[in-house]
């Protein structure tokens, strides 16, 4: 027997849902056949088959919860995997003696006495948020490993929702990860302002990126990663914008890179092929990954200002309200003028006041002229 375990299906990702099956126990499968799709931070992934052989085992149901690098399917079959990665997304198939302690993978290894809490870093993850405690989990998993259910299962009797509850799933269950871990690690603060965009004509979403690159470069603290853990940050010369685009299964934000360097056609191309991709689950994994700096046009919905949330590493947030028609003194006249109201939350462990305040007076001063 030999087990499959999940592999990383993306930048450090913690763990990836089961989205669907597309084989059962029993099945026999070939090299590089499509085995499941998983819904991770916002895409869903086909994990091919590392090697053909007899199905024995799946490990879980559509909707589960997989840790990174934890047992997916169990193979009966004596060839040997693949030695390549041929492009797709393949994961370690190691022999089924191997232990997980602590979320690495010992081969060989045999049971230590006294070991206990065997789980993945997301499986430890979600007990200290639930407040449970691992050692005293009956484990239900592989070699004793405990399960993201074992985890719930505990936890249960303490939540308080009566009802109709449901379980958090796909990109939804992601947002609130996310904004779990902005909460815990980031000091946010944020500024507003309105800029007066009378004079737009064009496109005010693409000007507003084009505006957002003008103020990286004039105050490049902003475009920038935080790493808190080991107080250290790194400016980027490219200007990466994460554009959020709402839907009915939750917020998607894909990245349009090198904003710098593009045109006023090519990001409007851009932004429309992401709306389509993104409504329709095709949106590349790559798509959704390094961003600099994050723009929340919410106004396109409803809202003057915001305290946007800050996704770390990025260090900074630009929120653009819904533009309204307001009376203005301008040139000891009163006129009509059509005002933009912007929201810039930044992280203050990273970003001085000065630095956030010049980078909003950057944006403004590019859209008002």
């Amino acid at each position: 027997m030999k087990l499959f375990y999940l592999p990383d299906l993306g930048e450090g990702l913690a763990e990836a849902e089961i989205h669907e099956w597309y084989i059962k126990e029993g099945d026999i499968v070939k090299v590089d056949q499509p085995m499941v799709s998983m819904e991770t931070a916002k895409a869903v992934v086909d994990v091919p088959a590392p090697q053909a052989g007899k199905i024995v085992k799946l490990y879980g149901k559509k909707g589960d919860i997989i840790p990174t690098h934890a047992p997916l399917v169990e193979f009966e079959s004596d060839e040997e995997p693949m030695s390549k990665d041929k492009g797709t997304v393949v994961g370690a198939l190691l022999e089924s003696t191997a232990l997980l302690d602590e979320g690495n993978v010992i081969i060989g290894a045999a049971k230590k006495t006294g070991m206990t809490a065997k789980a993945m870093p997301a499986v430890r993850a979600l007990a200290k948020q639930l407040n449970v405690d691992l050692n005293s989990i009956t484990p239900t998993g592989p070699e004793g490993q405990i399960t993201t259910d074992d985890v719930k299962k505990a936890a249960a009797p303490h939540s308080r929702l009566t009802g109709n509850v449901e379980t958090l799933h796909g990109v939804r269950r992601s947002m609130a990860m996310v904004m779990t871990q902005s909460h815990q690690e980031i000091v946010p603060v944020t500024i507003m302002e309105d800029a007066d965009v009378t004079q737009i004509k064009s496109d005010f979403t693409v000007v507003l990126l084009q505006a957002m690159v003008s103020a990286a470069q004039a105050e490049p603290s902003l475009n920038a990663w935080y790493d808190g853990k080991n107080m250290e940050r790194c400016l980027h010369r490219e200007v990466n914008v994460g554009l959020a685009m709402d839907t009915e299964e939750g917020l998607f934000v894909p990245v349009l890179k090198d904003v710098l360097n593009k045109s006023a056609a090519e990001l409007r191309t851009q932004i429309d092929a992401f709306k389509t991709s993104v409504r329709s689950r095709t949106i590349s994994p790559s798509d959704l990954q390094g961003a600099t700096i994050t723009l929340s046009n919410f106004g396109t919905i409803a809202g003057r200002y915001a305290n946007p949330i800050i996704v770390p590493p990025m260090v900074a947030i630009l929120g653009c309200g819904k533009l309204r028609d307001e009376v203005c003194a301008r040139n000891g006249m009163m006129e009509i003028r059509r005002i933009a109201p912007l929201s810039l939350s930044f992280d203050h462990r990273a970003v001085t006041g000065g630095e956030a305040t010049r980078f909003l007076a950057a944006v403004i001063n590019y859209l008002e002229n």
